[in-house]
C-alpha cells in the first residue's frame, strides 16, 4: 500500500544525490516535494507539517551539511521520523496476571472486526502460545454471531455461544465462567459496530468494559478509509479509551495515510495489520520495518520470519542437497512451488528483498496470481514419475499428451521446462544478493534465505 509514496520519495533522494552538495536551496525543493507526496498519501496535515518541520531542524544542521554523504544522512533523518511517527517499537499485547485475559475488539461496522478476531485468535495459539475462547457480542447484525462461528470452527478454537436471546452482557458472563472452566487463557470479545458512532453503541461498550475490565481495547480500522479510520479511532479513544489498533486491508490499494497518522493523532500505537484474507494474513506492526520498506531498503528481517514460519526446514535443507548435486527433479520443483505458495503473493515477497521493490511492481502490473502457480504443479502432476525424474526423455508426444491431461497448452509446458531448468540459477542470485551485504549479518541471512529453495522465479514472473 505504500508503493506510490515510496517511489516518491526515492525519486525525491535520487535527485538530492544528483545534486552533489546538499545546500538550503535543494533542500528546501526536497522537503516541498516530500510534504506533497505525504499529502497525496492521505497522511493527516498536522502529521505532515510536524514531520516536515522536524527534518527541516534536522537536515539544515551543520553536520549534516558538511557531512560526506548528505543525501544519505537526509534518508537517515527521515527514516528516523517515520520510525518515531510510527511508534519507535514494536507494542506487544499485554496479558493479565491472572488470567483469564480479556481482550475487547470494537469498531465500526465493515471494518474488518469479526475476521479480525478470528486471525488474531490463531495468532496468540502459534505466537503466544495461548489457549483463546471466543466470543461475539453482536447481537444486532443478522448472522454476526455465526459468522464468528464458522471462522472459529474452520481454525478449531472455542467459541462461546451462548443463547439465541442473550444480551451482550448475558453472553460475555458465559463466556468468563466458560473460559475458567474450560482452561481458556485469553478471551476475545468481538464487539458490535455501526455505521457511524452513536451514543447507543458507545454506551453498550462502556457497560461492557465496566464488567470484563479488559487488559486490552483493540479498534479496528479499515486502512482502505484512510483519514475517517483515523478520524474514528480518535472518537473510540476519547470516548472509550482504546490501547491498540489493528489496521485491515493493508495489502489494498489504500495510500497507507492511516498507518501513518493513526498513531500520531490517536496517541496509541499500532498493534497488528491484516495483510490479506487468509486466516494466517495476520502480522505484529513493526514501525521500523515498515519504514524501511517505505524508503525502499526492503524488509529483510519479515521475509526471513515468513520464510522460517512457513517452509520446512528439513525439507529445504534436502532441497539445497539436491540442488548442489545436480539432483533437482521435476517432482523436486513442484514440491518447492507448493512451498513457495505458502509465503504468500510473489509481488509481496519481493517487497521485502532490498533493491527488489521494482520487480514487486512490475509483478503487480502483470497482475500475477495463484493461477499460474496451479497451472504448473497441475503440469508436472500430469506427468509420469519416469518424466518428472528425467525431464530429457519429454518429446513433442509426450508433451502433447502432458498438455491434455492437465488442460493446457502445449506452450505451457515447453515454458515449464524452461523454467525448471533455470531454478538453480534464480536460487544461486538469490543467494548472491544477500551474500553480498557484508559483514556477519549479510552472511547470516545469505545461509538462512539459501533455504528457501524458491525455483525459478525469473522466468514465472514474466509469464
Amino acid at each position: 500500500m505504500f508503493d506510490s509514496l515510496s517511489d516518491k520519495l526515492q525519486r525525491v533522494f535520487k535527485n538530492l544525490r544528483g545534486e552533489g552538495k546538499l545546500t538550503e536551496a535543494n533542500m528546501e525543493m526536497a522537503l516541498k516535494e516530500i510534504r506533497v507526496a505525504l499529502l497525496e498519501a492521505d497522511v493527516h496535515f498536522k502529521v505532515v507539517k510536524e514531520l516536515i518541520e522536524s527534518v527541516k531542524v534536522k537536515a539544515l544542521g551543520e553536520e549534516v551539511l558538511s557531512s560526506l554523504s548528505p543525501s544519505q544522512q537526509v534518508v537517515k533523518i527521515i527514516k528516523d521520523e517515520l520510525v518515531r511517527l510510527l511508534g519507535t517499537h514494536q507494542s506487544r499485547l499485554r496479558f493479565a496476571n491472572e488470567p483469564p485475559t480479556v481482550i475487547m475488539i470494537v469498531g465500526l461496522q465493515g471494518s474488518g472486526k469479526t475476521t479480525s478476531t478470528s486471525k488474531l485468535a490463531k495468532y496468540l495459539i502459534h505466537k503466544e502460545n495461548k489457549r483463546p475462547q471466543l466470543v461475539s457480542v453482536d447481537v444486532y447484525r443478522p448472522a454476526a454471531r455465526q459468522q464468528l462461528g464458522v471462522l472459529a470452527k474452520q481454525l478449531n478454537i472455542p467459541i462461546y455461544d451462548g443463547n439465541v436471546d442473550d444480551k451482550p452482557l448475558e453472553l460475555v458472563r458465559g463466556a468468563k465462567m466458560a473460559a475458567v472452566r474450560e482452561g481458556r487463557d485469553v478471551i476475545l470479545v468481538d464487539t458490535a459496530g455501526r455505521l457511524h458512532i452513536d451514543d447507543a453503541l458507545m454506551q453498550e461498550l462502556q457497560e461492557l468494559k465496566e464488567y470484563l475490565n479488559p487488559t486490552e481495547i483493540l479498534f479496528v480500522a479499515d486502512a482502505m478509509t484512510g483519514q475517517d479510520a483515523v478520524r474514528s479511532a480518535d472518537e473510540f479513544n476519547k470516548r472509550l479509551g482504546i490501547t491498540g489498533i489493528i489496521l485491515t486491508k493493508m495489502d489494498g490499494d489504500a495510500r497507507g495515510g492511516a498507518a501513518l497518522s493513526v498513531r500520531q493523532i490517536t496517541g496509541q500505537p499500532l498493534k497488528f495489520v491484516g495483510v490479506g484474507e487468509k486466516p494466517d494474513a495476520f502480522e505484529a506492526f513493526h514501525p521500523d520495518r515498515v519504514a524501511q520498506r517505505i524508503l525502499g531498503m526492503g524488509d529483510v528481517l519479515s521475509l526471513i520470519e515468513k520464510v522460517e514460519s512457513a517452509i520446512d526446514v528439513k525439507e529445504a535443507e534436502k532441497m539445497q542437497r539436491k540442488l548442489i548435486e545436480n539432483d533437482f527433479s521435476l517432482e523436486d520443483f513442484r514440491d518447492q512451488l507448493k512451498q513457495l505458495r505458502k509465503l504468500g503473493p510473489l509481488d509481496s515477497l519481493m517487497g521485502m528483498i532490498p533493491g527488489m521493490g521494482q520487480m514487486s511492481k512490475q509483478l503487480k502490473e502483470a497482475k500475477m496470481d495463484e493461477s499460474e502457480l496451479t497451472k504448473i504443479v497441475a503440469i508436472i502432476d500430469s506427468m509420469t514419475p519416469l518424466e518428472r525424474t528425467n525431464h530429457m526423455i519429454i518429446n513433442g508426444a509426450r508433451r502433447r499428451r502432458i498438455a491434455k491431461g492437465s488442460g493446457t497448452e502445449v506452450q505451457d509446458v515447453n515454458n515449464l521446462l524452461k523454467q525448471y531448468t533455470q531454478a538453480r540459477k534464480m536460487m544461486k542470485s538469490l543467494t548472491d544478493s544477500f551474500g553480498g551485504m557484508g559483514g556477519k549479518l549479510g552472511g547470516s541471512m545469505a545461509k538462512r534465505l539459501a533455504k528457501m529453495g524458491l525455483p525459478g522465479m525469473d522466468d514465472l514472473m514474466r509469464r
